[in-house]
């Protein structure tokens, strides 16, 4: 028998997938997003109550400016995999870029900031990841599929 969260994360990915969420979704949650942040100290992001969650500060690759964005992640292993999905739109979010240009990145996770360096990973493992993630969320993948485009997924490990 399945657990409550396991299936409360069950309808909430359901609706993350659906055309009307992609659509007001990237409206929506930031700001939704920055409330929790506010309410909470930062210690809770509005979508880690559902999945684990956690704040990556990267540097911009275009700008070299500071930048931060709150990731659904999926801990594995002591790492943690983060997908560019972007709600699966034609487009990679500027964060997957700013990994790619400069790999050293830190994260928020449970509190915590951790100093972490981000490896794309190869098409070689790819199924393999995609396993471990979608054990987490649930269709998952779709969002590649809706996307039509391969999503950038990293593995974030500790430096």
């Amino acid at each position: 028998m399945p657990s409550p969260l396991r299936t409360l994360r069950a309808g909430v990915a359901w609706v993350s997938r659906t055309r009307w969420f992609r659509r007001v979704g990237p409206t929506i949650m930031p700001p939704f997003e920055r409330f929790m942040a506010r309410l909470t100290g930062g210690r809770v992001t509005a979508s880690g109550i559902l999945v684990p969650s956690l704040v990556l500060h990267t540097t911009g690759a275009k700008s070299g400016e500071p930048r931060q964005t709150e990731l659904m992640c999926v801990p594995d292993r002591g790492t943690w995999l983060v997908t560019g999905s972007n709600f699966a739109r034609g487009n990679h979010p500027a964060w997957t870029g700013n990994l790619i240009k400069t790999p050293a990145a830190e994260i928020d996770y449970r509190g915590k900031r951790i100093p972490v360096t981000a490896t794309l990973i190869g098409d070689a493992d790819r199924e393999a990841v995609w396993a471990t993630i979608q054990s987490q969320w649930p269709g998952y993948r779709k969002y590649e599929v809706a996307a039509g485009r391969t999503l950038r997924i990293f593995r974030l490990e500790r430096r």
